[in-house]
């Protein structure tokens, strides 16, 4: 139908329910966080895997920290980490009002000391992890079957760090979901509770506590 002189055009029709569409345009935006950050995290996790099947394993640049042997300090050291993992998931409970009893004022700067000193102990656990005995499957140089316990403490090992970026870009977004924070750290937790599981209480089991 033509327009004629002095004939306004319509006006465009505003949406029924704006506050859908932006509500809408919202949770596009925040899922992009975690979806980024889990691609993140798997492409460490694989560059890891991928570095401890092509390297070859040495004990050189290593230290076994007065004990006889770097499988020996890992497991020790293995053991505190778990402890710091538990003292992680403690604190954050603490600090969100999960516990029911109200957080002190140092707690947040004492569960980031925590949580910092946790990632440097694990990346000097997945060093001498990774560069003394590599990522094993299949079977050894000597033909010997590699136990799927090993396997799976190598692959989490791995997934650990994976982990890390996650939940470090879920702890910095504001633009994430809710339950973004959670599963994050719980995928850490579990992580790590599966590498300590097939490291530290294994070997505790089958010979005792490192000398």
């Amino acid at each position: 139908m033509p327009v004629t002189v002095g004939e306004s055009l319509p006006a465009s029709r505003a949406p029924e329910h704006p506050e859908a569409m932006t509500d809408s345009v919202a949770d596009q935006k925040s899922m992009t966080v975690p979806l980024v950050a889990f691609a993140a995290g798997a492409a460490v996790a694989l560059a890891l895997g991928v570095f401890g099947r092509v390297h070859d394993p040495t004990t050189d640049g290593t230290t076994t920290l007065g004990y006889n042997t770097v499988l020996d300090m890992k497991v020790v050291l293995t053991a505190a980490l778990g402890v710091l993992a538990v003292l992680q998931v403690f604190g954050a409970l603490w600090i969100y009002g999960k516990l029911g009893i109200r957080a002190p004022s140092w707690l947040g700067r004492a569960h980031r000391a925590s949580g910092v000193l946790t990632f440097l102990l694990a990346v000097f656990i997945g060093y001498h992890c990774l560069w003394a005995l590599g990522l094993e499957y299949g079977e050894l140089h000597n033909g010997e079957p590699v136990p799927a316990r090993a396997v799976v403490h190598g692959v989490l090992g791995c997934v650990v760090f994976g982990a890390f970026v996650v939940k470090v870009v879920a702890v910095r977004s504001h633009r994430a979901p809710s339950w973004f924070l959670p599963i994050a750290g719980g995928i850490l937790f579990t992580a790590f509770v599966v590498v300590v599981g097939t490291s530290t209480i294994w070997y505790l089991g089958e010979n005792g506590w490192p000398e």
